[in-house]
């Protein structure tokens, strides 16, 4: 008779835990990673507006390749993954005194973020263009708002971080960086 009283309360104890909302703090690098107010990190999706002063035929707006490069006339391909607008424009500086300016001046911001993406319990799930200052309640309302069984309260988010997806579990306040992945769970009641 012990056992059963055991094995009920157990029982019942696991599925009120999983019903649950569950509340998981990031790794301190995701976390702050949007607080550190670290320089903005190219990748692939991202569209750049290059200006070279006095170089009209080389201003242009370029698309950073899937392998996470632009191809310029004169220089060829160019990194930018992984790099700050402001560590793009020194490079292609470098590159362009390797021969065929005297002192270039380059200008490198970014024309359009990549995109992000939002799955699970909204109206239109996929991919959209990232808008400055979003949060995951905006990408929600971006992708048409909850369905009737969305959860309105958390999201989970999938972001790059130094190389290495983190996931977890946010309030919908979070604010939304290019490149994230959002899910909206089924609430349970």
């Amino acid at each position: 008779m012990f056992r059963k009283l055991i094995l009920a309360l157990a029982t019942t104890g696991f599925v009120l835990g999983a019903c649950a909302p569950r509340h998981h703090e990031f790794a301190g690098e995701f976390a702050s990673a949007h607080e550190q107010r670290a320089p903005y990190q190219l990748a692939t999706g991202d569209r750049l507006r290059v200006i070279v002063f006095g170089q009209d035929n080389l201003s242009n707006i370029y698309a950073v390749d899937s392998q996470g490069r632009i191809s310029m006339p004169l220089i060829g391909s160019v990194d930018a993954t992984g790099r700050s607008t402001g560590q793009l424009e020194r490079q292609i500086e470098a590159r362009l005194r390797g021969g065929f300016l005297r002192e270039p001046k380059v200008s490198v911001e970014v024309d359009a973020y990549r995109p992000f993406f939002i799955l699970g319990e909204v109206t239109a799930s996929g991919q959209f263009p990232y808008v400055n200052g979003m949060t995951v309640q905006t990408a929600v309302a971006i992708a048409g708002g909850f369905t009737p069984r969305g959860d309105r309260q958390v999201a989970v988010i999938s972001r790059q971080v130094n190389g290495e997806i983190l996931t977890g579990q946010v309030p919908l306040t979070q604010p939304v960086l290019p490149g994230d992945t959002i899910t909206i769970r089924e609430r349970w009641f």
